[in-house]
């Protein structure tokens, strides 16, 4: 007996690769008043390169762009270096067509010095005053041109009010989770290998991961976001 076309429906369901393509920035930027002297923050860039190495334990292929770090690279991860906020926009935007998720952990300067100069500025004694400009908003920037079935999580470090802020950040970025963690301190969660997240989405969705060490949260966190990845596959 011969085939049928059409015998079965089609598929509501649209499947995704074996492979997701997950894209990962890392580490601080640095934005330079002179060739020496630049405003930057104390980020390792440990989160970002944790979950880079998590992502792909898990089998996703991997994505991560990082500021100045001094952390050897994960295996089997492309390592994309950039410095500069401006850099990383480029960077990311490049990459961020093809990604399935984007995970946003840099420690992007908020601004730079409006004049970068060209020589070392001298002591002379007096006091000097820089003026600063906004330096890109990266998220926001990629979350304006999404498609419908990318998921995008965005990081908030924060001193006080950190659940707060970080769903104020959720709503005005338009993204689809931001992993919270407070920064308070001399360095907070920057300079330790500990770690506390919570995990913020839409219609009160809250988990938390943690305390413990950046690399068990960071598998967390990519377990984390299964469902959220299914829900979308459909």
């Amino acid at each position: 007996m011969g085939l049928t076309a059409n015998r079965y429906p089609p598929s509501p369901i649209r499947f995704r690769p074996l492979s997701l393509r997950c894209l990962i920035t890392a580490g601080p930027t640095r934005e330079f008043l002179d060739p020496v002297r630049f405003v930057s923050n104390p980020s390792t860039g440990k989160m970002g390169y944790a979950l880079a190495a998590a992502a792909r334990a898990a089998g996703w292929t991997v994505d991560l762009v990082s500021g100045p770090v001094s952390l050897p690279e994960p295996a089997g991860v492309m390592v994309y270096p950039v410095v500069s906020a401006a850099e990383m926009l480029r960077q990311t935007d490049a990459l961020f067509g093809p990604c399935d998720i984007l995970i946003m952990t840099a420690a992007v300067s908020d601004w730079r010095p409006q004049v970068s100069h060209p020589q070392k500025l001298k002591k002379t004694g007096e006091a000097l005053t820089v003026e600063f400009e906004p330096t890109e908003d990266i998220l926001a920037a990629l979350a304006r041109r999404r498609r419908p079935d990318q998921l995008l999580v965005g990081f908030a470090a924060e001193t006080e009010d950190v659940e707060a802020h970080a769903l104020a950040k959720l709503a005005r970025k338009d993204v689809d989770l931001i992993a919270a963690n407070s920064v308070a301190g001399p360095q907070g969660a920057f300079g330790s290998d500990q770690n506390r997240l919570v995990l913020l989405g839409r219609d009160g969705f809250r988990a938390v991961l943690g305390p413990a060490a950046k690399t068990a949260v960071a598998t967390a966190l990519i377990a984390q976001l299964a469902p959220f990845l299914a829900a979308r596959s459909r």
